[in-house]
């Protein structure tokens, strides 16, 4: 029955005569329940506060043409419903969208059906009052003979609620795994998830030693399609929007899980001021009511955040909150992998990752592992993956990523994406590989919300504000189009045409069989004071080269690395794990020495791994 329910902030307006304005009554933290009357009806009920026995309600019979939904803010967790001729209407506002989605849609359903039903006998005067009783889930049949569409918002080009498309796919279903993210995330804890590749199936570890009231969660990184990057997406839905802030520690990853960079977020640029410079940049009008708002905050990414400004920003949040609570009491939901890229730092400095700070211990404390890999399925490459990534390279591991020198890097006129570690080497060859192509030019430039803001837009968009595409050009989807058929983030391609039309898109065949054409898609992401900023541009990238640290994120049809440069511990882990499998590999000038790990994040994981296995046995031994 979850999906007949509803926590969010409600409004009630309803009409008076004369023109005036009408009576509105405002109710937070609200409980909206689907049911039926006595007459089998559906009816909306709001219940104020806590929803009590003794709680003040609202019940709107959901019966007649009058019925109509505006869902447009859906996503943003804002819907309406006139609930009848009067014109009286419930305005909801700060749901959790995926939650608010599922009601709408079940509301929508039911009393469509109820439209198509008889009519019900008049009620007698000296019946009693009506009964309420929770409104059954949708069945299959209720899908099957809906009819079209309910009355409402769509007439004016309000789109349909329906449940996101990958959530309908049962392989896009919540692993056990996941769903136990999920549970720990609901029940307002902090939590830390990370883990390793190539680990085989196993449960969930808990530790929870006596007086720690936070969770420390590891997840495998290497999750895609339904991992990780789906997660973060089913726990942003999951929460109030109004109170919930994604964040990451670098604006593509950002875009990806529609949020902003840690950094914007925070407002006190470096963090590297003296603590009181840095509370006053984040007493600023707009930066201060993020942190005051801020019940939840996401930071994805992990590995890139420097541990001393995870240090400042503890303390900040403390004191613009003015709460002594670890982070202001704001609930932290962290994930990333230390043994990928590490933070960025100056040549002499030295670098200090989150777990080393000194306020880490005290917000996150409790570990749990994820064990499945989805992007690899060769058990093979997953073994060799597992090895590189804690810095072992074997003379068998030697020996497989050496043979992959071999491996034929074109197919169906589809070259191989070059990683790079550094991003000079990227522009050059792309632009290098565009010119010598034959054929006219055809320049696509991006439409943005705020051409002021467009270096900001730049920072946080994986697309450019001007795509440049020749016949027979190498690119690269950096969006998700259809996961069923492939057209995924990183699916490669090539140009093998352009409409004809005033647009000219670009046609597109992609590895994966299929030739579409591509058209602009729209990514929209936060910017200064929590204004929503939006690009529309083609989701394409010139994919000859790519950088290390652009692919993360990424599964990339055939990828060809070249190691001999690599320089930062993880970097080498990062690019082979971009690689779907062995035979979609192409290593050159191979050299064992470039495979490393850093030892404070293999003694940190070490610690976390004898820590669950302790806890898992003592937990074996209490069940037996």
């Amino acid at each position: 029955m979850e999906d007949a329910e509803l926590r969010c902030t409600v409004a009630v307006e309803q009409p008076l005569p004369g023109g005036q304005a009408p009576r509105r009554r405002v109710m937070r933290d609200a409980l909206v329940l689907l049911g039926r009357n006595e007459l089998r009806q559906p009816v909306l009920r709001v219940v104020a506060g806590s929803g009590g026995a003794t709680a003040a309600a609202l019940s709107f019979v959901l019966a007649g043409e009058g019925v109509r939904l505006f869902t447009r803010f859906a996503g943003e967790g804002r819907a309406a419903v006139r609930v009848g001729p009067s014109g009286a209407q419930v305005l909801l506002s700060d749901c959790p969208p995926d939650t608010l989605r599922r009601f709408l849609r079940l509301l929508r359903v039911k009393v469509a059906a109820g439209q198509r039903g008889t009519p019900r006998v008049p009620r007698l005067l000296d019946r009693p009052p009506a009964a309420f009783a929770i409104i059954s889930p949708l069945q299959e049949r209720d899908l099957l003979r809906a009819p079209g569409r309910l009355r409402g918002g769509e007439a004016q080009g309000e789109p349909p609620v329906e449940v996101p498309r990958a959530e309908r796919r049962p392989s896009a279903r919540l692993s056990a795994e996941q769903e136990a993210v999920m549970g720990v995330v609901r029940s307002g804890k902090s939590i830390f998830f990370t883990g390793c590749a190539g680990e085989g199936p196993g449960g969930c570890h808990w530790l929870k030693p006596l007086g720690i009231t936070t969770d420390l969660l590891l997840l495998s990184p290497l999750l895609q399609g339904t991992g990780k990057s789906f997660l973060l997406k089913k726990i942003v839905g999951s929460l109030p929007p109004k109170t919930t802030y994604a964040t990451a520690s670098t604006g593509v990853a950002a875009c990806h899980i529609g949020g902003t960079t840690l950094h914007a977020f925070a407002g006190i640029g470096s963090g590297k001021a003296p603590l009181e410079q840095c509370i006053q940049l984040a007493e600023r009008p707009g930066v201060r009511q993020h942190w005051l708002s801020c019940q939840h905050l996401i930071i994805d990414e992990i590995s890139m955040v420097d541990g001393k400004f995870f240090d400042r920003l503890e303390a900040v949040a403390r004191a613009v909150r003015k709460r002594d609570e670890p982070f202001g009491g704001i609930q932290l939901i962290i994930c990333g992998d230390f043994l990928q890229l590490p933070p960025v730092c100056k040549a002499n400095e030295e670098i200090t990752f989150c777990f080393q700070a000194k306020s880490w211990r005290k917000c996150i404390h409790i570990n749990m592992e994820l064990t499945e890999v989805r992007r690899q399925t060769d058990k093979t490459f997953v073994s060799l993956l597992s090895a590189i990534r804690l810095g072992r390279c074997t003379e068998e591991v030697t020996r497989q990523l050496m043979q992959t020198a071999d491996n034929r890097s074109e197919r169906d006129g589809i070259l191989a994406t070059r990683l790079c570690t550094h991003k000079d080497d990227v522009e050059i060859t792309n632009e290098r590989r565009l010119q010598q192509l034959s054929g006219e030019v055809h320049v696509f430039e991006a439409l943005d919300s705020d051409p002021m803001l467009v270096k900001l837009i730049d920072a946080q968009c994986p697309v450019g504000g001007r795509v440049e595409l020749k016949l027979g050009a190498q690119v690269m989807l950096a969006k998700n189009l259809d996961v069923s058929q492939g057209l995924v983030n990183g699916a490669r391609g090539v140009v093998v045409g352009f409409e004809s039309e005033q647009k000219g898109l670009p046609k597109v065949r992609f590895l994966c069989g299929i030739t579409q054409v591509i058209k602009r898609e729209k990514w929209v992401f936060k910017g200064p004071s929590g204004v929503h900023l939006t690009r529309q541009q083609l989701p394409l990238k010139l994919a000859w080269a790519i950088s290390i640290h652009k692919s993360q994120g990424m599964s990339l049809d055939c990828v060809e690395i070249s190691l001999s440069r690599v320089f930062e511990s993880g970097q080498a882990y990062v690019a082979l794990s971009r690689a779907r499998s062995l035979a979609g590999l192409r290593v050159l000038d191979f050299d064992p020495k470039v495979v490393r790990a850093d030892p404070y994040v293999l003694q940190f994981y070490r610690q976390l791994r004898r820590h669950q296995l302790l806890t898992q046995d003592s937990l074996n031994d209490k069940e037996n």
